[in-house]
């Protein structure tokens, strides 16, 4: 299968080169931000992986009013817009409404739609119209072969530079399940594959502070998997103190054990490479 070569950045995805997609869940202070930033970019360097940086600037999606949304657009792409200065990254956040496309298209490299609103039919081909890099998340709600029509809704749109990101589905009642078929289906559509692996084992229903709401055990498992199936690049929310995150405290992982949880992915997809299979 022929994968369209999408460029981010000094980031060719879609080429054989594993890419990471990281940083904390939502934007948090600037030191905390700027401080998960600085050990990327010496993991990048340490083991040679190119990195985006993502984070939110609102999660509009939380389950109660009461739980932190992010700082929002202008002070959320300022803090952004100065990691993409003094690091180099490129910058991937994910915008909830059509409104805030043209402001947040003016800092980031990528565009991320949520799983959520992957169907959202004016939010995608607005955020397509920026001629950005699109990242469309794969809703829990949606077979992945179907993932063909909000890509389509952007081509549509006159965008062909597409990432599609697989972060597990709706299984049961406030559980995710990974299916790894779901590799093999987003990969027929053309376009590099992301594993949001951090995502994956978020238990909904369970606040995300209580460490309950995340079941980190499976992390290596999932992990390897995903990256054994031939993903293109991998998606691994990090903070600095995971357990005091604002967002997504029990599923993120910490930047500070970043560097070890990477090592065996990147032999598993140097194996992978050179036995490669379509």
């Amino acid at each position: 299968m022929s994968i369209k070569k999408v460029q981010v950045g000094n980031i060719t995805c879609g080429n054989d080169e594993l890419f990471l997609i990281s940083g904390p869940c939502v934007v948090e202070t600037e030191q905390i931000m700027l401080e998960t930033a600085d050990y990327l970019k010496n993991i990048s360097e340490s083991l040679n992986i190119k990195v985006i940086y993502k984070s939110s600037f609102m999660k509009d999606n939380r389950s109660t009013t009461g739980y932190y949304q992010g700082p929002g657009i202008e002070e959320g792409i300022r803090i952004l817009q100065r990691i993409k200065n003094d690091y180099g990254f490129p910058i991937l956040s994910d915008v909830h409404y059509p409104e805030q496309v043209k402001m947040a298209a003016e800092v980031l490299d990528v565009i991320q739609i949520p799983a959520y609103l992957c169907m959202q039919t004016t939010l995608v081909t607005e955020a397509a119209k920026t001629g950005k890099v699109i990242n469309i998340k794969h809703g829990q709600f949606l077979a992945p072969e179907n993932m063909d029509k909000p890509a389509q809704k952007a081509v549509d749109a006159g965008n062909d530079q597409i990432i599609l990101t697989e972060r597990g589905y709706t299984f049961g009642y406030n559980d995710l399940i990974v299916d790894p078929r779901s590799f093999y289906h987003l990969r027929e559509t053309g376009y590099p594959v992301v594993f949001d692996i951090t995502h994956s084992i978020r238990k909904y229903g369970i606040p995300s502070s209580d460490p309950r709401g995340g079941a980190r055990q499976y992390l290596p498992t999932i992990s390897r998997a995903g990256v054994a199936s031939g993903v293109d690049g991998i998606f691994i929310e990090a903070h600095p103190e995971p357990s005091k995150a604002l967002c997504d405290a029990a599923s993120q992982l910490c930047v500070y054990e970043l560097e070890e949880f990477l090592k065996p992915l990147l032999e598993i997809h140097a194996i992978n490479k050179k036995y490669k299979f379509d």
